[in-house]
């Protein structure tokens, strides 16, 4: 084996390497997707039993998996943002409404302090 195939062999696994780490990131950005709309749709869920319990008093299920807690009404926006950023979205100005998926972000807990 010369020089020259290795080179050769060392740019087809480098195109390789690129393809799969492409391929990586589209997955990834299906993933993020995904869980965005399974959090939506939880939302959504929650609501409508809400909606469904206050319609019918006589239905008094405990939806299965969620614990339904009942926030003091101090300030409605500010609540409402930090349930938000609770339940795995960020509320700060550059990422709003994507889904945190690295932990805590800076930038939505300075606002939140503030």
């Amino acid at each position: 084996m010369d020089k020259q195939d290795v080179f050769e062999q060392i740019g087809e696994i480098e195109e390789r390497m690129g393809a799969t780490y492409a391929e990586l990131g589209h997955l990834k950005k299906r993933v993020i997707a995904l869980l965005e709309e399974n959090q939506r749709l939880s939302i959504e869920n929650a609501q409508l039993r809400k909606l469904i319990r206050q319609d019918d008093p006589a239905v008094v299920e405990q939806p299965v998996g969620e614990d339904v807690e009942e926030a003091p009404i101090i300030g409605a926006g500010y609540d409402n943002l930090a349930r938000l950023y609770n339940e795995g979205f960020h509320i700060c100005n550059v990422y709003y409404g994507h889904l945190r998926t690295e932990g805590d972000c800076l930038f939505c807990l300075s606002f939140l302090n503030k």
